[in-house]
């Protein structure tokens, strides 16, 4: 599958959302009305290296990451308990290789806030990863809805 392919699936199945580009990648954003600037984070689409994100060595031919913001509890049931948070520019610490293609991995970086991501999914990942990507964007909603309080 393409970031484009990904991304135009989860805006056509996510009502409210918005598509936001930003800091050197893409991201599905629920924002019902356009109340917020950007909204609540769904997904993201990462498709280069940054600064403070080179773990998954984006910067080869054609390799993309997409990242997901889960509740924390089902992060733990995948795998165990949240990393401490890394230093500015470190990824967190964990027996993973962050560079392995169509594999459920933590998030390099956001780990210890409960994200997950994948390299490179295949349609059959995508498809398992339906679930995950339906209980980001619920989580996002239940964020959104207290930060309207």
């Amino acid at each position: 599958m393409t970031p484009d392919e990904i991304l135009k699936i989860c805006r056509e199945t996510l009502p409210d959302t918005v598509l936001v580009e930003s800091w050197g990648e893409r991201g599905i954003f629920y924002n019902p009305g356009l109340r917020r600037k950007r909204g609540v984070y769904v997904l993201t689409v990462k498709e280069k290296d940054g600064a403070n994100d080179r773990t998954s060595g984006l910067d080869r031919e054609g390799v993309f990451r997409v990242n997901l913001g889960l509740r924390k509890e089902t992060y733990r049931q995948r795998f165990g308990e949240l990393p401490k948070r890394p230093p500015k520019g470190g990824a967190v610490e964990l027996p993973c290789d962050f560079t392995a293609l169509d594999t459920l991995l933590p998030h390099p970086v956001y780990a210890w806030m409960g994200w997950v991501c994948v390299l490179n999914p295949s349609e059959e990942t995508f498809g398992a990863l339906k679930p995950l990507i339906e209980e980001a964007y619920a989580y996002a909603q239940e964020k959104f809805a207290k930060s309207k309080a």
